[in-house]
């Protein structure tokens, strides 16, 4: 018998794995509870602890292969998890079981190269997240050529991405029925299934407006996909196809950066706070259960009006 829960639907209604991260996590979990005899609990854990960090590098960094991982991923996901909030001894434990699914599938031949070889076992700095410049921003938001209906939808995603500060994931699922435009709100069903409610601003409203009595109707003519932003086959977009075309129009912008849907997310955070926005509705908004979680847009603040006092005033450096 199995010692944990099938992931091939996702646990607790998650999105399900790559597959081939996947059938690296079956593996090396039977390689675990079989070879090694560990306990049914610790397997359990090593499957929570590594589905979490494959999720993260599906949504963060597109990645879907383990052989791809970098240790700098590794390094870059271990500090989102001190973000996170997890305790110094949480922290560890998900450094061994990524270190140990990279131990068996170096000897098993399944990858090159051990991307936690090099990982510090101390606790990582806290790690502050990139945002894009206003500048970027406006770059990003203009590189889609409005002349096609993928580009009118995809520039209507960005504006409404940057306005709102809303997860890949509630974008690309956003249904008709959670917006009340006229009223200037989104309503999102967020992480855990929670309810939130979200100003649109007047632009982005506009722009969807203009999506829906348009392009949209191209997508899907017959009104059968519930999406705000079907796909060119009338079905919801994938989270992984809106991240490849982000990364595409950031190239046509000129940026230079790694740039990711909740890079957006964090600059719409980030440039909130610096125009001087209560912490606590930036909460509300980003739809954190934890205030201390978004406290770290306070410190990404801080350390951009610093650079920008060195760069540009004249006994700043």
């Amino acid at each position: 018998m199995s010692a944990r829960p099938s992931s091939k639907k996702g646990r607790g209604g998650e999105r399900p794995l790559p597959s081939a991260c996947e059938n690296a996590i079956e593996g090396y979990l039977s390689h675990a509870r079989i070879e090694r005899g560990l306990a049914q609990n610790t397997v359990e854990a090593y499957h929570r602890d590594l589905s979490r960090f494959f999720r993260w590098l599906d949504v963060e960094e597109g990645l879907r292969s383990p052989a791809l991982v970098t240790r700098h991923q590794v390094s870059v996901y271990l500090g989102s998890l001190l973000d996170a909030g997890l305790s110094r001894r949480s922290l560890a434990r998900h450094r061994v079981s990524i270190r140990q699914l990279y131990r068996f599938l170096l000897a098993e031949g399944l990858v090159e190269q051990d991307p936690t070889a090099l990982v510090e076992a101390v606790l990582p700095r806290r790690s502050l997240p990139t945002v894009l410049s206003l500048s970027e921003v406006e770059a990003l938001l203009a590189a889609p050529d409005s002349s096609s209906v993928l580009g009118q939808r995809d520039s209507t995603m960005l504006q409404l991405l940057y306005a709102t500060g809303l997860r890949v994931s509630e974008l690309v699922s956003l249904p008709l029925s959670g917006l009340h435009l006229r009223a200037g709100f989104l309503r999102v069903r967020g992480k855990g299934g929670k309810e939130r409610l979200v100003p649109t601003g007047e632009r982005a409203a506009e722009q969807v407006q203009r999506w829906l009595r348009g392009g949209r109707l191209e997508l899907d003519p017959d009104g059968r996909c519930p999406a705000v932003f079907p796909s060119r086959r009338g079905r919801a977009m994938s989270r992984q196809n809106f991240w490849q075309r982000v990364k595409r129009y950031a190239l046509q912008a000129g940026i230079h950066k790694p740039v990711s849907p909740h890079k957006l997310r964090h600059s719409f955070a980030t440039h909130l706070l610096e125009r001087g926005a209560d912490l606590r509705i930036v909460q509300a908004l980003l739809g954190h259960a934890d205030i201390s979680t978004t406290e770290i847009y306070t410190h990404v603040a801080r350390e951009r009006l610093r650079h920008i006092h060195s760069e540009h005033h004249p006994r700043g450096s």
